[in-house]
């Protein structure tokens, strides 16, 4: 079993609490306060070495981290020693990798819609590899490229045409998209950096299917279609592509009911494709980031208020605890599901369990965490732990309500660190600016 297919951090034990990384949480929850993002260094690397064991035979390949998951500072350390790239959408993320340290050469500027000011950045940084998305965006690259007088590495998004079997909202790799070139357009924009386009030296090509996937046969067509579009443009244009990124997006495991593969059988999956059709291999990005840091991750959060309704005669228990939408929106944006417990083990052990639904502090009704999960009876202050938590909840939080976003403390053997202070009300404001005509 590879990590991703657990719900829950590899360091996970029970003591008289809940302990992670060798801490107990609730004396985490007391330090440090909720909610809380926990990070546990085990099980991060772990998966990394998954990662890294799976595709050992295959020399060519280079591990990117899908950056947009969770990027911190101290992610970006640890990711970094344990021999990843990166695969980043925007300025802050290329800053963020860059001043942690890593070498620039091993970062990929990804993104529909780059900014001017974000390509020169990544220009001055000296980005690795661009994944052009568009026509503008070449024509755009080609000409402040050519201000500051570099030539850039570029590979081309394309969109393969593979619908996969997840929400909607995640999946890129269908036609109807709005990322990348369709196929059918893919022969103009190579027209036009061959003519016209002399400041961009084109790699490879670019590929991502979608998320949350579970379908092997998804990446094995997806790599099917790429080499052979691949050796088409070899073909016609004469020319020496020896690049193919083929994305990430393997599914983790939130619930029971879930059942994701593990990283053996997709490298295998993908290994398999390429021997089949190529003769010379060349080189395979792969772009892993919810499987990274998913499972590695939880929240922590403090019960409060609740709530008994009857609606026909059936009784229905609300849960409210202190965070919810704005430090996980997945839930109200993709119904996405997750599992949660008490951390008390006098509480674990209590029957009989009650259904409850998990309710947010923040001001909608939509704000439900967990819909009708079996729980021992809750009281104001107990605290909760919410799994799988690692990717897209830190980085997609907001300050919806005018409320701090979360302080986030990275376990390992026994020891806790801040990696993410806790927001201040100061913070919230710091920004802010009052005109002089309006102040008193």
């Amino acid at each position: 079993m590879s990590v991703n297919q657990s719900l829950k951090p590899i360091t996970t034990t029970y003591k008289e609490h809940l302990f992670i990384g060798g801490c107990d949480t609730v004396e985490l929850a007391k330090k440090y306060g909720t909610p809380l993002y926990v990070i546990d260094e085990a099980t991060l690397r772990g998966i990394c070495k998954d990662y890294k064991n799976a595709f050992k035979e295959y020399k060519n390949i280079r591990m990117m981290y899908a950056s947009k998951a969770l990027c911190t500072s101290a992610i970006v350390r640890i990711l970094d020693e344990e021999g990843f790239g990166f695969d980043t959408v925007s300025a802050g993320e290329i800053y963020t990798v860059y001043k942690s340290g890593v070498d620039m050469s091993k970062v990929l500027f990804n993104g529909n819609n780059k900014s001017k000011k974000e390509i020169e950045l990544a220009l001055d940084l000296n980005v690795g590899r661009f994944s052009v998305d568009n026509f503008y965006e070449a024509e755009l690259l080609n000409q402040i490229a050519n201000q500051k007088n570099k030539k850039v590495d570029i590979l081309l998004r394309i969109t393969p045409g593979i619908e996969c079997h997840t929400h909607e909202y995640i999946q890129t790799g269908q036609i109807d998209s709005k990322f990348g070139f369709d196929l059918n357009t893919i022969d103009s924009i190579i027209e036009l950096i061959i003519n016209q386009y002399k400041n961009l030296n084109l790699r490879g090509i670019h590929a991502h299917i979608g998320s949350q996937i579970f379908e092997l046969q998804s990446f094995y067509d997806e790599v099917e279609i790429l080499i052979k579009e691949l050796s088409r443009i070899n073909k016609k244009y004469n020319l020496n592509l020896d690049e193919m990124n083929i994305g990430g997006g393997l599914g983790v495991k939130y619930t029971e009911k879930d059942t994701p593969p593990n990283v053996k059988d997709l490298a295998d999956a993908i290994t398999r494709a390429m021997h089949k059709y190529l003769a010379d291999i060349p080189t395979i990005y792969i772009e892993p980031g919810r499987s990274i840091i998913s499972t590695s991750g939880v929240t922590l959060y403090t019960v409060g208020s609740s709530k008994t309704v009857n609606i026909n005669g059936k009784t229905k228990r609300y849960i409210a605890v202190d965070g919810g939408m704005a430090d996980n929106p997945r839930p109200s944006m993709y119904q996405a599901e997750y599992v949660a417990e008490g951390i008390n083990i006098e509480k674990l052990a209590q029957k009989p369990k009650e259904v409850v639904t998990i309710a947010g502090r923040y001001c909608e009704s939509g704000d439900i965490l967990i819909n009708e999960i079996e729980m021992p009876h809750l009281e104001p202050d107990d605290i909760i732990c919410v799994y799988n938590t690692g990717a897209y909840n830190y980085s997609m939080a907001s300050n919806y309500n005018r409320v701090e976003k979360n302080a986030m403390v990275l376990v390992n053997n026994s020891q806790s660190d801040i990696i993410v202070n806790r927001e201040s009300l100061e913070d919230l404001i710091s920004h802010d600016s009052i005109p002089d005509r309006l102040r008193k």
